[in-house]
């Protein structure tokens, strides 16, 4: 750990002096969770929507496998297994429906890069043969708890000049 924290520190200590002080007080865990380090308020929705989606799918009988997968490609928000399949989930997070449907936001541009992180992901696992999914999940919040979660199954499959299989 100590070999570890000493890389951190050499690169930290390249930069000018007010960089490295502004880096380094985020570094620390005692610094964290004061009133101006907290996430802005649309983060903690997004991260408070993805906790639910994850206990739902559960409940559901998926087997959790990670969370925040990124590439350089793309990110991932749930990786859940079901049986033989790889179910890749995007989880959409409102106050409200008043606009439109949370899923609606999930457009051909999201959906391209939604696959190329999935192909990297399937990459490092070393190709397997497995069937992939990709679900979305709406999650509407009310005052902090959820006031509905909808799970839309093989909502997509993977973009048009990709395919895996």
């Amino acid at each position: 750990m100590h070999l570890k924290l000493g890389a951190i520190l050499s690169r930290r200590l390249r930069r000018p002096g007010w960089q490295w002080r502004w880096q380094w007080r985020w570094r620390w865990p005692w610094n964290r969770n004061t009133p101006e380090d907290r996430l802005p308020a649309h983060l903690e929705r997004g991260r408070r929507g993805e906790e639910l989606a994850r206990c739902h799918l559960q409940r559901k009988g998926m087997k959790f496998l990670t969370a925040n997968y990124r590439s350089r490609r793309g990110e991932i928000d749930l990786v859940f297994r079901e049986m033989d399949c790889l179910v890749f989930v995007e989880v959409k997070t409102r106050s409200s429906e008043a606009w439109a449907r949370p899923a609606a936001a999930v457009n051909r541009r999201k959906r391209w890069r939604l696959s190329r992180a999935a192909l990297d992901y399937l990459r490092e696992l070393g190709h397997p043969s497995v069937h992939l999914r990709f679900d979305v999940v709406e999650v509407i919040l009310g005052d902090g708890l959820a006031a509905e979660i909808r799970h839309l199954p093989a909502c997509f499959t993977l973009s048009a000049p990709y395919r895996y299989g």
